[in-house]
């Protein structure tokens, strides 16, 4: 099968502009940063020239959280390496959900959110992911709900977590 190539032919200097490793003791924490939490960027223009993505780590202290924010039209993956993270999000953090280690976390453009350390005496450790290089973080002055609601990933594989399978027969026991 012969590839027929419509783009100007370009030389590029693959050894230079080519795959890029970043020794993760070798993380860059001159970025914006939030007490009770240590952000490191891995991958961004500055480091390696990326265009369309920013990807670093955050460790959040026990017990720490964000103020409510929004990263505007960004979207973010956050992935929990160690710890537990629970996240509140909606127009008064009336949602809550909670993630362990090995889990993701995907917050869409514009959602209000609040990453919280969900332990009192244990460090989140995350790899997050932001798909532009922009540091967009726009504060939001909102009263958050006192009970926020439960929210739970449920689908033809997952169950609801208060359902138990009686013969064939599922009960919501919330």
């Amino acid at each position: 099968m012969t590839q027929i190539n419509s783009e100007p032919q370009q030389v590029t200097d693959w050894k230079h502009d080519g795959v890029r490793v970043v020794p993760g003791n070798q993380l860059d924490t001159n970025t914006a940063q939030t007490p009770g939490m240590n952000r490191a960027a891995a991958i961004n223009l500055a480091r390696v020239g990326a265009q369309k993505l920013w990807a670093g780590t955050v460790t959040i202290h026990p017990n720490a959280k964000t103020g409510a924010h929004h990263h505007g039209a960004l979207e973010s993956v956050i992935y929990i390496v160690k710890g537990k993270a629970r996240m509140r999000w909606g127009d008064q953090l009336q949602f809550t959900a909670e993630a362990s280690a090995g889990d993701f976390i995907y917050v869409p453009p514009y959602v209000p959110h609040q990453e919280i350390n969900a332990s009192t005496d244990e460090a989140l450790e995350c790899v997050l992911v932001r798909s532009d290089n922009e540091a967009v973080v726009v504060n939001l002055d909102i009263p958050p709900v006192e009970v926020p609601e439960n929210v739970y990933w449920v689908d033809p594989t997952h169950q609801h977590p208060h359902t138990h399978d009686h013969g064939g027969e599922q009960k919501d026991l919330s």
